[in-house]
């Protein structure tokens, strides 16, 4: 089953871009997973990359979103602490 990354929020594509930016420490957030795969030792380049193993592929694309997604709640829970 294929699995598709899609954001059910159009509006919200600018402020995610501007939180991977600021994650990575990147002013590009397109640059983003190009400087997480050369941390990692992935061989990941601009255009066809049909040649990475999927363990590859994952030790990029996991690290992005989880970072996200720890800050996302973070900031979840600090939205709540206020309104109490």
């Amino acid at each position: 089953m294929a699995r598709r990354n899609k954001i059910l929020v159009p509006e919200a594509r600018d402020g995610l871009d501007q939180l991977k930016a600021k994650l990575s420490g990147s002013k590009d957030p397109n640059q983003t997973k190009y400087e997480v795969a050369e941390e990692q030792d992935v061989p990941l380049k601009r255009g066809y990359n049909g040649d990475l193993r999927s363990k590859e592929a994952g030790k990029v694309g996991g690290q992005i979103g989880g970072s996200m997604v720890r800050e996302l709640v973070k900031m979840a829970q600090q939205n709540l602490g206020e309104k109490k």
